[in-house]
């Protein structure tokens, strides 16, 4: 019995916890929010941004990450 308490304790150990955090994407061009996603920090520090289609613009512009 102890060595499997001791097993599940060494497995809970391992595990990596995965912070995702909630952003928002904003038209560069009518300033717009128009996207909530969300983004791993540590694989992606710097701001995010894409091309993404605009209902407002109704064309594809840039979309940029703000606060």
């Amino acid at each position: 019995m102890l060595k499997k308490q001791k097993r599940l304790t060494q497995m809970k150990t391992l595990e990596v916890e995965v912070v995702r955090v909630k952003i928002t994407l904003a038209c560069t061009e009518c300033k717009q929010r128009n996207y909530n996603m969300t983004k791993e920090k540590k694989n992606h520090p710097e701001r995010m941004e894409t091309k993404k289609y605009c209902k407002f613009c109704q064309r594809h512009t840039m979309h940029k990450e703000t606060k």
